[in-house]
């Protein structure tokens, strides 16, 4: 494994590999050409920002036939730096791969780059969108004190498949249609090897046009260490192919004295049972119960669980779900958060927070709209709708991230059976 190294302090190599396959492109305008198994990350122009900073745009030519990739740094987190858009000088990696130079922010905890990649027709800013997209991040490793991760976000009606024998890797499904991995063993790994099944992982999406990619590290010591990253054109087959759980929906709402937690299932392959962990700082947690899965299962299946919080002192308290194949193995759920107010009552005021925010907004709603179709909308300051997602059963707090928007003023406007409140927020 190839590893940068600034000055006299020796670093390790960050490679995440991302593989995007496409059937095919359509768009309104015309009939774009089918394309074959990979996309080509060849040639890029820097078009506008200012280079390897935080909204330079630069457009790799020709992915494929007709179309080029335009691929935006979004954001940069905790002091990361992107110190090379596309490097392929040192030999490593591949020559069609999107492959950028990532430094750690020398933060001790996560610190990350954020990129969009968006398809358009050739020469202009016209979106097309390919009719399948997979997306495999290879080689997540790290060592003792640094472990790498990504978290692929494509939306609603993505898939995941992953090696089922003894990852390297914890893989997490999130509701928003983000998938998230991170290296759990600590163990470097030499070279960038589609054959090392144990630290790679692929996401699967139909109908996309543009993505993100969250590339960084969790370190327990402060470090500006630099991983390369690798954006490979290709998919990959796992046995089995698939995760043992597809996760629809997971809520938590607050009712009286107990905090009622739903979820839902597409599909189960060897499930064990469930987990439901609860946290009050958001860092720890502990068992809050346990529900037995329905076993294997091709169609949607509920789950609910209600948490006693009579005797809980604390005023946030954070849920997350935890699916246990009959192996031992698990993946982890988004987290969800409940708010213990007093002074709470069924008015439809919405309370969001933090205030100025960076990275992702938390809305909480008022008790009525708990479990009910709830639409939550961001405006800019032009009136513009910046962000906008929808929920079929509304937690008390729902989490948007709002990372990849500009800095500025937003009002956020969240919508139930006929009422709807809002409250302006700030951007940073």
């Amino acid at each position: 494994m190839k590893t940068i190294v600034p000055l006299k302090q020796s670093l390790v190599k960050f490679v995440l590999l991302i593989a995007v396959t496409a059937s095919g492109v359509l768009t309104q305008a015309q009939s774009l050409p089918v394309l074959s198994d990979g996309l080509k990350f060849e040639s890029f122009q820097h078009i506008s920002g200012t280079n390897l900073e935080v909204g330079a745009v630069y457009r790799f030519a020709s992915v494929t036939t007709n179309v080029d990739a335009l691929i935006t740094i979004d954001s940069l987190v905790n002091g990361a730096k992107v110190n090379k858009i596309d490097d392929n000088s040192n030999g490593t990696g591949y020559k069609a791969a999107f492959q950028p130079a990532v430094q750690s922010g020398n933060f001790i905890g996560s610190s990350y780059a954020v990129f969009s990649i968006q398809f358009v027709q050739e020469n202009t800013t016209i979106p097309v969108i390919l009719q399948s997209v997979n997306a495999t991040a290879l080689d997540l490793d790290g060592n003792s004190t640094l472990k790498e991760f990504v978290e692929i976000g494509y939306g609603a009606g993505a898939t995941m498949s992953y090696w089922m024998g003894t990852p390297d890797i914890l893989v997490s499904q999130l509701i928003t249609g983000a998938y998230y991995a991170r290296n759990i063993l600590g163990i470097e790994r030499s070279g960038i090897d589609t054959a090392s099944l144990a630290n790679m992982f692929t996401a699967t999406k139909s109908d996309v046009s543009s993505y993100t990619l969250k590339y960084g590290t969790i370190t327990s010591n402060r470090t500006s260490a630099t991983r390369q990253f690798s954006l490979y054109m290709k998919g990959f087959a796992y046995p089995p192919s698939t995760l043992p759980v597809s996760l629809t929906a997971f809520s938590a709402s607050l009712n009286n004295n107990k905090v009622d937690l739903k979820w839902t299932t597409a599909s189960e392959i060897n499930v064990s049972h469930f987990v439901v962990e609860k946290s009050t700082d958001g860092s720890n947690y502990s068992d809050a119960g346990m529900v037995f899965s329905y076993g294997s299962a091709f169609e949607t299946a509920n789950y609910t669980l209600s948490d006693n919080i009579s005797g809980t002192q604390s005023k946030v308290i954070y849920y997350r779900l935890r699916s246990v194949d009959i192996d031992g193995k698990s993946q982890l759920s988004a987290t969800r958060i409940i708010r213990i107010d007093s002074k709470e009552s069924n008015s439809i005021a919405i309370l969001t927070y933090p205030n100025p925010v960076n990275n992702e907004l938390r809305i909480t709603v008022p008790a009525n709209w708990q479990n009910k179709k709830a639409v939550y909308e961001l405006f800019n300051a032009n009136g513009q709708i910046a962000k906008r997602t929808e929920t079929a059963n509304s937690s008390q707090t729902e989490v948007i991230n709002v990372t990849s928007l500009t800095p500025g003023f937003y009002i956020v406007r969240v919508s139930c059976e006929g009422q709807v409140a809002q409250q302006k927020i700030v951007k940073h």
